[in-house]
């Protein structure tokens, strides 16, 4: 769906899938017009038998040839009736299959920026509790209202002909419904819309907590959480009370009214029959078919719910769908670009987060292939949103960064990154086996190149400690390894692609001094003739960078190589100084 056409409603996304399965959904509007007209056939023979009774004709060849009518019409309709809800059901799940694809992968096409204003427990309840409302429109919604609309097009006509004022009696009852299911069909809209939301912050403070178990057990807040989730869920409980309390009010009141319709019918079509203006066969017939209208009434009040429910839900889905990916391949990208070499240049770079004061400002630097750069500074000072530019996670302005002399919106997103191995400053491992995780991003990685990169990482002697080697599943996030462990499996994950850029964004950060210059050491083969970026806070992760850039407040300050930037006696001296002064004082 990202890279088809924005809807401009709920409604209009939801008819693009409908016209998709329309062959479908035509078969099985059709088996439910036939289960429906061979239901209606009961009622005329029953009629009919009823008056030979009663007339005394009736005879034994008579009463069979009516019983196997009956009893065929009965059976086909059955079969239809099997034939419309395997149809229009399967219809819908295969709807919301595609929904869910769809959701998903527009999900992953968007750019950091919104998850970062939006909460994952409320992505998740949209894509499974308002998903599961969603296909209830396209399903036992559609049907049930093909079933009363059939029944109420066959069957009025047919009354009509056997009395026009017990037909009139019936349908004077008719605005009452309508009027009830109005009412209250707006009402459960707006109630399950607000339901709908609060399951959200359910699922967002679940989410939380169970992501960071971890810290809500060392602070021993488990009792606290379970009492903050209690409020939330008794909040849940009671708003959806709320909305069964309209529900259990507006079945019953439909019904009411419907039976209000059934006693005037009752009792003027038995004076109308006593007085022989109809038949008592007639008079029967009429109460079947009435009988078959009762069902479909009733089911307005279920129909009207599935709607209202799957409408708020489908509002609430269609928000998500309708924000557009801010980063795509635009009308400038050129496909004919299928390799990067790794020259890298931001040209007068500022970037600001939406209206926030820049962080990033008048960046100008050239870095040329097989270069490698490192960048330092404080905490804040733009490092990682420099980065984040380069593999395009975030969008600069046009004309401000630029790849092999190209403006970075020139080169389709697919090879941008396909050649390039980012390794963040925030650690995602999946809860997968370790070797799937090192070969994410090179699906034909084999067993030897998966090694290869792990003793690249410097983890190779670790791996070789776990009881399952490469096969060992890591848990949710890698919690079963150690931070240093998994700073090393994301940049085997990035090595093991060989790219033409390398980023490593402070991930070296969690390993002890000696670990990492054994890592560096071997990384050397592997940034020689590769464009590497290497983001740090120690001084010894970068001093042998071609090139060393100082940030502060978004601005280059310095630039050299670590002996330039040691006689030029600025912050990066200094810093060096003051790390070198912690290390003898944790020495001493």
């Amino acid at each position: 769906m990202s890279k088809q056409v924005r809807f401009s409603s709920g409604r209009a996304w939801l008819f693009f899938y409908l016209n998709k399965y329309r062959w479908q959904l035509l078969s099985g509007s059709l088996f439910v017009l036939a289960s429906v007209a061979f239901g209606v056939v009961l009622p005329r023979y029953v009629g009919h038998a009823i008056d030979d009774l009663k007339a005394g004709n009736v005879t034994y060849q008579k009463l069979t040839w009516s019983v196997l009518i009956i009893i065929g019409a009965s059976v086909i309709g059955g079969v239809f009736l099997y034939f419309q809800r395997r149809t229009l059901i399967n219809m819908s799940r295969y709807i919301e299959y595609d929904l869910r694809q769809d959701f998903y992968g527009h999900l992953q096409h968007l750019p950091l920026e919104f998850f970062q204003h939006q909460r994952t427990g409320d992505l998740m309840a949209r894509a499974t509790n308002d998903l599961g409302a969603v296909r209830q429109i396209v399903g036992p919604a559609i049907m049930y209202s093909e079933q009363t609309l059939f029944r109420v097009l066959i069957i009025l006509p047919i009354m009509f002909r056997i009395s026009v004022k017990l037909t009139v009696i019936l349908l004077l009852t008719m605005p009452l419904v309508t009027l009830t299911v109005k009412y209250f069909g707006h009402q459960i809209h707006v109630r399950f819309e607000k339901i709908q939301e609060f399951f959200s912050e359910i699922t967002a403070r679940a989410q939380e907590n169970l992501t960071g178990v971890r810290v809500v057990r060392a602070f021993a807040q488990e009792r606290s959480e379970r009492r903050a989730f209690a409020r939330l869920n008794d909040e849940y409980v009671e708003r959806n009370l709320d909305l069964v309390r309209l529900s259990a009010v507006f079945r019953p009141l439909m019904q009411f009214f419907i039976g209000l319709g059934f006693v005037a019918i009752l009792l003027v079509g038995g004076r109308e029959t006593a007085q022989g203006h109809m038949s008592l066969g007639e008079f029967a017939a009429f109460n079947l078919y009435l009988e078959q209208l009762i069902w479909p009434l009733i089911a307005m009040g279920y129909v009207t719910n599935l709607i209202q429910r799957g409408t708020a839900s489908l509002k609430r889905m269609h928000e998500i769908m309708a924000t557009a990916p801010s980063i795509a391949d635009g009308s400038e990208a050129d496909h004919a670009l299928t390799e990067i070499k790794g020259k890298i240049e931001f040209r007068n770079l500022t970037y600001r987060y939406a209206d926030g004061p820049p962080v990033l400002q008048d960046i100008n630097l050239v870095i040329e292939p097989g270069q490698t750069v490192a960048f330092i500074g404080r905490t804040g000072a733009g490092k990682s949103t420099l980065m984040n530019m380069v593999p395009r996670l975030l969008d600069a302005a046009p004309d401000m960064v630029l790849i092999d002399d190209h403006p970075i919106r020139r080169i389709p997103l697919q090879v941008l990154r396909a050649n390039i191995g980012y390794v963040p400053q925030e650690t995602f491992l999946f809860s997968e086996r370790l070797a799937e995780n090192i070969a994410w991003g090179a699906p034909s990685a084999n067993a030897e190149h998966i090694e290869r990169a792990a003793d690249l990482a410097g983890l190779a002697d670790d791996v070789n400690e776990f009881p399952k080697r490469y096969d060992t599943i890591l848990g949710e996030r890698g919690i079963t390894l150690s931070g240093g462990q998994k700073q090393r499996t994301a940049i085997a994950r990035a090595v093991i692609r060989q790219p033409k850029i390398l980023i490593l964004d402070d991930s070296l950060s969690a390993v002890d001094t000696y670990t990492e210059e054994k890592i560096l050491t071997r990384l050397r083969d592997v940034m020689r003739g590769r464009t590497s970026l290497i983001v740090a806070h120690r001084i010894s992760t970068v001093k042998d960078a071609d090139v060393i850039c100082v940030l502060d407040h978004g601005r280059i300050v310095e630039r050299g190589t670590h002996e330039t930037l040691m006689q030029l006696g600025g912050q990066y001296a200094d810093l060096y100084e003051r790390q070198l002064l912690e290390e003898e004082l944790a020495a001493s």
